[in-house]
């Protein structure tokens, strides 16, 4: 099958890209308006951009009817945010706060998330998340501005971090099983992080490849 994306629909387009593209960790950003409202809101097109400067980034896209979510007119205005890493422990609040809300109406208060104050920014943190970054805007892209589900890429700097006391040893290896991710699929469907297996870098990994065949 061969697909020209500029001649399928734009639902499609976006069937085709979280079915394939998978699976996706999820930010659950939590923002404030400038008048201090909070919001939270969970996104999966969202991935680490660098460690030097450690930067992160997440997509909102617009709206049906072309407007901005209220997370990104909320980084654009305060120019803050805070990624919160969603564990299992809270994935059906998390998935909760997709609610479209009216614009004021706290995804906190709608879900039961505890709110949890930040150190370098205003916007709170989730509490009962195990990691979570705060970060400083650097940069927005508009790939179709005002656009029915255009596309926006938000770049921030992360300038705290939040972890358990137990998640991260002395070398900064985060422990994924009590970190217990939880990803995005395609559709309704969620994937967990439990099946986790090791395979080395480079020329080692097909090395390790035939081995394993040979096992079998």
């Amino acid at each position: 099958m061969q697909i020209d994306p500029e001649k399928i629909s734009q639902p499609d387009r976006y069937k085709l890209c979280i079915g394939s593209v998978v699976p996706r960790p999820i930010a659950f950003v939590s923002s404030q308006s400038a008048s201090g409202e909070s919001n939270l809101a969970p996104y999966s097109f969202f991935t680490g951009v660098s460690s030097n400067p450690l930067t992160l980034l997440f997509c909102p896209a617009n709206k049906k009817d072309g407007s901005k979510k209220d997370t990104l007119l909320n980084v654009e205005t305060t120019r803050e945010f805070v990624v919160n890493i969603v564990s299992e422990e809270f994935q059906y609040e998390m998935a909760a706060c997709a609610e479209e809300l009216p614009r004021g109406e706290s995804e906190f208060k709608l879900s039961g998330l505890e709110a949890s104050p930040s150190i370098k920014v205003k916007c709170p943190r989730v509490a009962r998340c195990k990691m979570a970054f705060e970060c400083k805007l650097e940069q927005v892209i508009e790939l179709n501005p005002g656009a029915v589900a255009g596309g926006n890429i938000v770049i921030g700097r992360v300038v705290w971090i939040h972890a358990d006391d137990d998640l991260i040893n002395e070398r900064f290896h985060v422990d994924q099983k009590k970190l217990a991710a939880v990803g995005r699929m395609g559709g309704l469907n969620y994937c967990s992080t439990k099946d986790i297996f090791e395979i080395p870098w480079g020329k080692k990994a097909l090395e390790k490849h035939s081995t394993t065949d040979k096992v079998k």
